[in-house]
C-alpha cells in the first residue's frame, strides 16, 4: 500500500481522536511513577495526557522532546523539565535529530513512556518519520523500564514504513477496547500488555 494513502494527522488533530481512551492509558501510566524518579516522555497525544496527569506531582525528574509535554508542566513547581533539543517537526511539534540524539546518550531514566502512531508485536512502533523511529530506540536503550502507550485502535497497524525495533522487556499499554487476538499476539512475542479501563 502506497505511503501516500496514510497521510500523518497533526498533533493537534490527534490529541481529539480517542479521547477517553487515551486519558484512560495516561492514568494507568501515571500510577506507576513514583517521587523522586527520572522520567522520559516521548511526544504525541496520549504522552501529552499522561504529562497533564503529572501535574501537581512533588520531587519528579521529566525529560521530553514534546512542546505539549513542556506545556503542560511549564507551572509545575515539584517538577524539574529538562528539554531535549533539536530540529523541530511541526507536525508532531517535538524535536528530533542528531542535537536530540546526542542529548540522550547522556541521560538515563528509571521509566521511559513511548507514543506510538501504530504498534505491532512483530515490528515495534510504526512512524511517518525516520528520524522520530531513530530517537525512539535510543530513548528506549536509557531506560530501565519502557512503555508504549497505544490506544487500541493503534494495535497490529502498519500505516507508514518508518519502524523503532525495541529490545525486550518492555511493556505495552493500551485500553480495554483492544481486540484480544491482538493483546495475546503481543504477548506471544514477550511483551508484557497492560489494559486501562476506560471510565475509569
Amino acid at each position: 500500500m502506497a505511503l501516500g494513502a496514510h497521510p500523518e494527522a497533526s498533533l493537534r488533530q490527534r490529541t481529539g481522536e480517542a479521547f477517553e481512551q487515551k486519558h484512560a492509558i495516561a492514568r494507568w501510566a501515571a500510577s506507576v511513577i513514583r517521587p523522586g524518579e527520572n522520567i522520559l516522555l516521548d511526544a504525541g497525544s496520549t504522552v501529552g495526557a499522561l504529562a497533564h496527569e503529572l501535574r501537581g506531582f512533588e520531587r519528579l525528574s521529566v525529560t521530553t522532546p514534546g512542546i505539549n509535554t513542556m506545556q503542560e508542566l511549564a507551572d509545575s513547581d515539584g517538577i524539574e523539565v529538562d528539554c531535549l533539543g533539536g530540529r523541530l517537526r511541526s507536525l508532531s511539534q517535538s524535536f528530533v535529530g542528531p542535537l536530540a540524539e546526542a542529548a540522550l546518550e547522556r541521560m538515563s531514566f528509571d521509566r521511559v513512556f513511548l507514543g506510538a502512531d501504530a504498534v505491532t508485536a512483530e515490528d515495534g512502533i510504526c512512524e511517518a518519520d525516520h528520524a522520530q523511529t531513530r530517537l525512539k530506540e535510543l530513548m528506549a536503550r536509557r531506560g530501565k523500564v519502557v512503555y508504549v502507550l497505544a490506544d487500541s485502535s493503534k494495535l497490529g497497524l502498519r500505516p507508514f514504513h518508518a519502524w523503532a525495533r525495541l529490545a525486550l522487556p518492555w511493556t505495552l499499554v493500551t485500553d480495554d477496547g483492544a481486540d484480544p487476538g491482538q493483546v495475546q499476539k503481543f504477548r506471544e512475542a514477550g511483551v508484557a500488555v497492560e489494559v486501562a479501563a476506560v471510565g475509569n
